[in-house]
């Protein structure tokens, strides 16, 4: 797997021209973001050696470098689930590259269910914490001491100080956000009933089916991580609604010049 990871960054490292510190992943309708960046080049995963294909809609299949808020940055344009049937260190794959490829920062995006009951649909959450439920931990099987150590540290497994200069911009965008738990599970299915009130009893503001497993890597590496949700529906109201991934995309769509706005108010004011 290790040659594998470096034969996908070293194809990469030919094509961008700089030496980007971020990385923005974009979750389920929110891919339209690189439509603020400058972009300098565009990538198809099909053409990435080792890489895999997204299958599922709203996740266009694009490695974005360009120039969001005058830095340099990549852009996954669609990411990978672990319910599309790729084992989990293929959903992880992209991640793995960014270590040689020299990225510092990742931030990350997604659309969640609403667990908390204060929220509302259309709310952006910045990511505090995490739990993960699902199926299988991104670590389990062999590890690579160049890639991180055995049992890695998750203290802090999204970073403090990008989580304050998110509040920091937000409050001077006039932004609205919540901050909360996002809980990790496999899906395909939205959660039940039972399902959210149980995620709401063990903490959880808020449920997804990515993320988790990516920032346990990046993590692994030694990057930074700093994650939004898009609150996209209420499964943790009283008044459950039945959710689609239509619905799902509709508002993330929607929500997405909000995270746009944040993201590049960030990326102004990191340092580098």
């Amino acid at each position: 797997m290790l040659e594998e990871i470096k034969n996908a960054a070293a194809y990469i490292n030919k094509i961008i021209s700089g030496s980007p510190d971020t990385c923005i992943i974009l979750g389920s309708g929110l891919g339209n973001l690189t439509s603020k960046i400058d972009i300098l080049n565009s990538i198809s995963y099909s053409d990435i050696p080792h890489f895999p294909i997204s299958t599922v809609k709203g996740h266009k299949g694009n490695l974005i470098y360009g120039l969001l808020g005058g830095k340099e940055v990549l852009a996954f344009q669609g990411r990978f689930h672990y319910y599309e049937g790729y084992p989990m260190e293929q959903v992880v794959f992209p991640i793995r590259i960014l270590k040689f490829l020299g990225i510092k920062n990742v931030i990350l995006s997604n659309a969640a269910g609403g667990v908390n009951p204060s929220f509302s649909v259309g709310d952006v959450m910045v990511i505090t914490d995490h739990i993960n439920l699902f199926a299988e931990n991104p670590l389990r099987g062999k590890n690579y001491d160049e890639l991180g150590p055995r049992f890695p540290d998750m203290s802090e497994p999204y970073d403090k100080n990008l989580i304050a200069l998110a509040k920091s911009q937000a409050n001077e965008l006039k932004i609205k956000t919540q901050s909360g738990v996002y809980l990790g599970t496999s899906g395909p299915t939205y959660e039940t009933p039972a399902e959210y009130r149980f995620m709401k009893a063990i903490g959880a503001d808020a449920v997804g089916m990515s993320t988790v497993p990516e920032v346990i890597i990046a993590k692994h590496m030694g990057m930074r991580c700093f994650a939004l949700s898009v609150i996209t529906d209420m499964g943790g109201s009283d008044d459950v609604e039945e959710v689609s991934h239509d619905i799902v995309l509709h508002v993330a769509n929607e929500v997405e010049p909000k995270l746009t706005l944040l993201l590049e108010g960030m990326l102004k004011n990191m340092p580098l």
